[in-house]
């Protein structure tokens, strides 16, 4: 498991299913007529057992789901409302995949809360009875009225049968309505496989089909083209093996709106091994021999793809070249950031001076210039899997916390970079977590960390990666902004942690 966020191609391991949170009151939700769908004609009432079947009455399914929706969707672990009311449910489009028993319903719905709104996207499945072995926190509850009045409705992607659809969906490129399956060039796909949910913690849904495929879920929708998937096919058409290569993906029009990515289909690693977990494991080795192997080694290579994942991308999009304003409009960014985080965790105060003037350098050390281009933008070991042919690596989707226009702005490359140092000094830090202090196993522990960056920085430039010893007052307030970002992170949701941002402050706030 990554230091801050779960690996979204990690669901290969299955980890363990998140429980699911407390369950959000009934909330206010807009009227089922601001759905835009394919059908909408209405079944007429109900006796008896539900019935199922023919086209879906899309209106009267999605007035009857939002009370469930609006009791089910703040538990779940995509979720970015949590602690906020939901105010206002409304639906944007209403997209019914299949009908009859089993029924599909794809909904794209505008969710309000306190700090604003966001639109997620939900895939619905509808059966007379819910189907075997069927995870209570996948249930959403029995409908209550109209004409599907006694139905299951489910979290489809739990459902192998239909996640399977999903895949035959992608397989023939099908448009309905205002979705759109697209597929890449190449050999066809199977659309046979029925597909399984992963159950690691992430904030979007992996569906696993067989050995082959990993389909990504975005749960929470942006207009635009998702980096993850902009990213994934310039690296893939350009003949890059450091990533899984793209298969298939799907978007929604939007109105008034770039149509936005919805999920991305791409090869299944079977034999790959979590870059985080192998870390761990070397570090664990530490207690009982002080050279547990040569994880240098590794993280040499890692560098190696790093760079060359940085070179296509060079290629394959747009750079530029920062001028001394924009260098300096880049420092103050950094700089209010460390200013909005002091202001909430009082302990990097004492450090705002020291780390203010290594923002400042930044202008000073780049007179002429900087380089700037698209990057993986949240990279960390636990978006790194060695296969047996090598590093490679995932999720290019960027810093969820922003937008996708704030993900697609260039950075300098040496950021991620900075950040795979700091996942270095998290996967040491493992080893002292819980434990009473042993400034012995403290020393060994910095060394590993020490010894695994200074391998990865010699990959990155044997690579044809910008030599990080050649920008040492770039990386410095690269890492010092991450860790900055950090301690914000730990101070918020895993206090007992803020050790490891803090430590890294002061190491980077005293350095000469």
């Amino acid at each position: 498991m990554s230091e801050i966020s779960r690996s979204q191609a990690h669901a290969h391991r299955d980890a363990g299913t998140a429980p699911r949170g407390p369950g959000g009151p009934g909330a206010p939700h807009g009227a089922a007529g601001a759905v835009r769908s394919t059908t909408g004609h209405s079944q007429g009432g109900n006796s008896g057992r539900p019935r199922i079947g023919g086209s879906l009455a899309v209106g009267e399914l999605v007035e009857a789901a939002l009370p469930l929706i609006a009791d089910w969707l703040p538990g779940q672990r995509w979720y970015a409302g949590k602690g906020q009311a939901i105010t206002g449910l409304h639906p944007l489009t209403a997209t019914p995949l299949l009908t009859g028993d089993p029924a599909m319903l794809h909904l794209l719905l505008r969710v309000e809360h306190g700090a604003g709104a966001d639109l997620y996207q939900l895939l619905l499945g509808l059966r007379t009875e819910a189907p075997s072995g069927l995870l209570p926190e996948a249930v959403l509850g029995s409908l209550t009225h109209g004409p599907y009045d006694g139905a299951t409705l489910y979290d489809a992607v739990h459902d192998p049968e239909l996640t399977g659809r999903l895949l035959g969906h992608l397989a023939t490129a099908d448009r309905f309505g205002p979705l759109s399956f697209r597929r890449t060039p190449g050999p066809g796909l199977p659309s046979d496989l029925l597909g399984r949910a992963g159950t690691a913690e992430q904030s979007n849904t992996s569906v696993i089909y067989g050995t082959s495929f990993i389909l990504k879920l975005f749960r929470r929708i942006s207009p635009g083209t998702n980096p993850d998937l902009e990213l994934s096919l310039a690296l893939s058409r350009a003949g890059s093996t450091r990533i899984p290569r793209v298969a298939a993906w799907f978007e929604s029009r939007l109105t008034g709106a770039e149509p936005a990515t919805l999920g991305l289909l791409q090869r299944f690693l079977p034999d790959a091994e979590d870059g985080w977990e192998l870390a761990l494991d070397q570090v664990a080795r530490l207690k009982g021999d002080p050279s547990p192997g040569n994880f240098a080694v590794e993280a040499h290579r890692l560098g190696r793809a790093t760079a060359e994942v940085h070179r296509v991308l060079a290629r394959a999009l747009p750079v530029a070249r920062l001028d001394r304003e924009q260098i300096g409009r880049l420092a103050t960014a950094m700089t209010e950031r460390l200013d909005v985080a002091a202001a909430a965790v009082p302990a990097l105060r004492r450090y705002r001076p020291a780390l203010h003037t290594a923002f400042q350098q930044l202008t000073a050390d780049h007179l002429t210039g900087l380089t700037v281009q698209r990057i993986h933008g949240d990279l960390h070991l636990g978006q790194a899997m060695r296969t047996p042919h090598g590093w490679v690596l995932l999720d290019f989707e960027g810093e969820p916390a922003k937008s996708v226009a704030e993900r697609r702005v260039p950075q300098p490359a040496l950021r991620d970079v900075a950040a795979m140092l700091r996942s270095f000094d998290y996967a040491a830090a493992h080893l002292l977590a819980g434990a009473e202090p042993d400034p012995q196993l403290a020393h060994l522990a910095a060394s590993w960390a020490a010894r695994n960056r200074t391998a990865y920085c010699a990959g990155y430039t044997a690579a044809g990666g910008t030599d990080p010893a050649s920008c040492p007052e770039l990386l410095r307030a690269l890492e010092i902004d991450k860790a900055v970002y950090e301690v914000v992170y730990e101070a918020r949701h895993r206090p007992g942690w803020l050790p490891i941002p803090l430590t890294a402050i002061h190491r980077l706030a005293t350095a000469s």
